[in-house]
């Protein structure tokens, strides 16, 4: 075949115009290039990149939502490969952009709903069903989280190394190299530790928890907190591990307990500024002490090099509440607290004052900190360290808080009963794996008193006790009973990895996305299903107590997140309308081909 032969000047023509697209082309993809990796625009693009199933249309987004409710809708898809340890309101890549005052930035900012992914998170490649408890504790699967920050920076100190397929924990801290046994030996020396004086513990700023994981076998039960870290993963870490712990940052904001929580609270190096802002952090430590509690500070500024008059200040404003100095051992202090209001702040440098008598120290949910110190409860004594049962009496004693509601001594015990019934045809019926290692971490979503929990203490459990804001505050009796837990609204992703629970149990759920009394929907159960699976680890089970045609819903929806469902009666001597869903997460993977 012959060739068409061009005047030169068109041929020079056509292409320069070639080269002109070529050049127009890569100039064109070095300006996106420039832009992704040297501006905002690069973070902000990237977090939304993996908001790429979340519907941006919000009318298109109901209507899938309405199929899934339906059960005409197959299955949901999969999240990006990226979002495998993606928390909806703890994405740095978002919170970012926020104000760095009082850290703010890095306190929970959640998407609206519409902007929530509607996929499934993945697991990394590799994922292996996580090391069983007790093991746990001293090793995980490396390839479950392969974050090699903290063993990187911290091996020397004893937190955790890389061994064979395997992080190892030798349990060792910051402040305590030498091991979390050796630390809380000498922490008993000056506090009761043994004996079950002390039962419910809060670790501020924990690293991996080993802290909270040794004093378990002190039978106190502790609930370690840290903020969201993109390199160092420190909570995935100490849940991986089987120890109660969540995400959060002392900020502008109180921290999701009741007053009076905790018979010890605990800083190992957690670097908060207890006397930044007026002593503010120091006042919100207090309102979850329980009076009579102690207070333990491990590192700066504590006779630190260089910080006297952070250590001056601190110690003022512990003497302005009254609080009795137990010792200062090196880097450490213990302070406990006042058991009765013996002391009202008098004259201080931080002008601190009582909080007026309308201020309600168990609010606490999205409740701005107050620079006001709270008010002893009516029945003090009742409450204090050293007059509340020692643990394991006071799990099932009807805690003073309990009076506050009517009939609350009756109801708390007819609670108690039920759920001692209720779990025993758990065991004998419905073919859980309660008692076994399998279950380590577990969830009550809609906990009330607790009861679920403490008819679990004889398994080798903990439970996250979460009470919404919207129903009754009961928190408070759950932490008398000496069991854990925290507020949280479920139209709002939770404070935690994904794949972090084994067992998530939740009654009455259509409760929890609508508003009391009006019955009309706050938000919607495809969206809150989705996020039990994200919190939910593979091969992990949820359990949901409803009505026969909430139900039904739930198992349709169960079907679109490939759960596998059965539907069963509730025990024999159950009285209401109810059935029962047990569902298993299947352990599925991304296509090697998306990696």
């Amino acid at each position: 075949m012959g060739h068409l032969n061009l005047p030169s000047s068109k041929r020079n023509s056509r292409q320069w115009r070639l080269l002109d697209l070529v050049s127009a082309a890569l100039f064109g993809a070095v300006f996106v290039f420039f832009l992704l990796v040297f501006t905002p625009l690069g973070d902000s693009l990237a977090a939304s990149g993996r908001q790429t199933l979340s519907m941006a249309d919000p009318r298109q987004r109901q209507r899938m939502i309405a199929l899934i409710e339906a059960g005409q809708q197959q299955t949901i898809e999969a999240c990006p490969a990226d979002a495998v340890d993606y928390m909806p309101c703890e994405d740095p890549r978002r919170n970012s952009q926020l104000s760095r005052e009082m850290n703010f930035y890095r306190e929970r900012h959640c998407p609206l709903p519409e902007e929530t992914p509607l996929c499934l998170i993945p697991p990394p490649d590799g994922y292996r069903i996580s090391v069983q408890w007790p093991d746990s504790l001293h090793k995980i699967w490396h390839s479950n989280m392969p974050h090699n920050k903290i063993a990187d920076r911290k091996g020397h100190q004893g937190w955790m190394k890389e061994e064979g397929p395997y992080f190892i924990f030798p349990g060792g801290g910051t402040m305590f190299p030498d091991g979390a046994v050796q630390y809380i030996e000498k922490l008993g020396q000056y506090i009761p530790i043994s004996g079950g004086v002390l039962r419910t513990s809060l670790d501020m700023g924990c690293g991996v928890a080993s802290f909270g994981g040794y004093l378990l076998k002190e039978d106190i039960l502790t609930l370690s907190f840290a903020p969201r870290d993109s390199h160092k993963a420190q909570i995935q870490f100490a849940l991986e591990r089987g120890i109660p712990a969540f995400v959060a940052m002392l900020g502008t904001r109180r921290l999701p307990f009741p007053a009076y929580s905790f018979d010890l609270v605990h800083c190992s190096r957690c670097l908060i500024p207890f006397t930044a802002y007026n002593g503010t952090y120091f006042v919100e430590v207090d309102r979850l002490l329980r009076p009579g509690g102690y207070l333990v500070i491990s590192g700066p500024p504590v006779q630190w090099p260089k910080q006297d008059k952070e250590w001056a200040d601190l110690q003022a404003i512990a003497r302005a509440l009254c609080y009795e100095l137990i010792v200062v051992d090196g880097n450490t202090v213990i302070w406990k607290k006042p058991s009765a209001d013996s002391c009202t702040p008098s004259q201080n440098e931080f002008g601190l004052e009582l909080c007026n008598e309308s201020d309600d120290p168990n609010n606490a949910w999205y409740f701005k900190l107050k620079n006001c110190v709270s008010k002893m409860p009516t029945h003090e004594g009742e409450y204090a360290v050293g007059t509340i049962p020692n643990w394991p009496d006071r799990v099932t004693k009807a805690p003073s808080r309990v009076k506050l509601l009517k009939n609350g001594v009756a109801v708390f015990e007819a609670d108690t009963r039920r759920w001692a019934r209720r779990v025993t045809y758990y065991r004998k019926s419905l073919n859980l794996k309660l008692g076994t290692p399998s279950i380590r971490n577990v969830m009550d979503m809609n906990a009330f008193f607790g009861g679920f929990a403490a008819a679990l203490l004889s398994d080798p459990v903990w439970v996250m006790n979460v009470v919404p804001p919207r129903k009754p505050s009961t928190l408070g009796m759950i932490y008398d009973r000496g069991l854990i837990g925290m507020y949280h609204d479920w139209c709002e992703p939770f404070s935690t990895y994904p794949r972090t629970y084994d067992l998530i149990h939740v009654t009455s759920i259509e409760s929890l996305v609508k508003h009391p009394g009006s019955g009309k929907n706050r938000c919607n159960l495809v969206d809150l299903m989705v996020e039990i699976d994200r919190m939910l680890r593979p091969e992990g089970t949820v359990v949901v107590r409803d009505s026969p045609e909430v139900i039904d819903k739930v198992g349709r929806i169960a079907r679109a997140i490939r759960w596998t469902a059965n539907i069963h009666e509730p025990e024999p001597e159950s009285t209401g309308r109810e059935k029962i869903l047990v569902a298993t997460k299947k352990f599925w993977k991304l296509p090697s081909a998306s990696h």
